[in-house]
């Protein structure tokens, strides 16, 4: 058996030292501008670049949702070092909770509404036991303490406008301290997304 060997092929070119100065200079730079960006986001935030990058390829995925492998390789993380990464910061509470975005007119609840709540003088001295109640009510989906005229908004979800009618009258309405509530029903949905604007 006879090896030859191929021809055709050249052999690499190597850098003059102009060019080999330019490279080392760029890659200097790179390690400066690294340490730069880690040390600011390490100040300002807490983090390492590494776990921010994660976050925001994160943030950047439709509906927050992402395959590991390809985080991973976003990342250049190993997939074991990225799952190590995410348990840290689900138990850090930067990522709070992973889950599936239900469209919530699949499942039959096609009234979505916004209601602003003012409690009374005596409705505002207990506005833990307020929030409390709040948040064992399966129809209201977020909540929020507001600054102004109004004490909160609520954002509700009901199978239609008469389901949410009963839940205003026979549940909202009688919460102790409540004094007016303003509801607004949405029509149609501009833009939802869970996508944060980290940079």
């Amino acid at each position: 058996m006879s090896v030859s060997a191929d021809r055709t092929s050249s052999p690499p070119e190597l850098l003059n030292r102009q060019e080999l100065a330019a490279w080392r200079g760029m890659l200097r730079t790179y390690t400066l501008l690294q340490r730069e960006l880690e040390s600011r986001l390490e100040a300002r935030d807490g983090l390492q670049n590494s776990t921010y990058e994660v976050l925001m390829h994160l943030s950047d995925a439709p509906d927050g949702q992402m395959r590991l492998s390809d985080l991973a390789e976003l990342a250049i993380l190993s997939r074991s070092g990225l799952t190590r990464l995410i348990d840290r910061l689900e138990r850090e509470g930067y990522i709070r909770k992973r889950v599936a975005i239900v469209d919530r007119r699949k499942v039959g609840l096609n009234a979505h509404v916004f209601a602003q709540v003012k409690l009374n003088a005596h409705g505002r001295a207990n506005l833990d036991e307020f929030s409390e109640t709040i948040r064992g009510f399966p129809e209201v989906l977020d909540a929020y303490v507001l600054m102004g005229t109004m004490d909160f908004m609520l954002r509700i979800v009901a199978k239609d406008i008469d389901a949410y009618e009963r839940f205003f009258f026979d549940q909202l309405s009688k919460l102790p301290g409540v004094q007016e509530i303003n509801s607004t029903v949405a029509l149609s949905e501009i833009k939802a997304t869970t996508e944060l604007p980290l940079e």
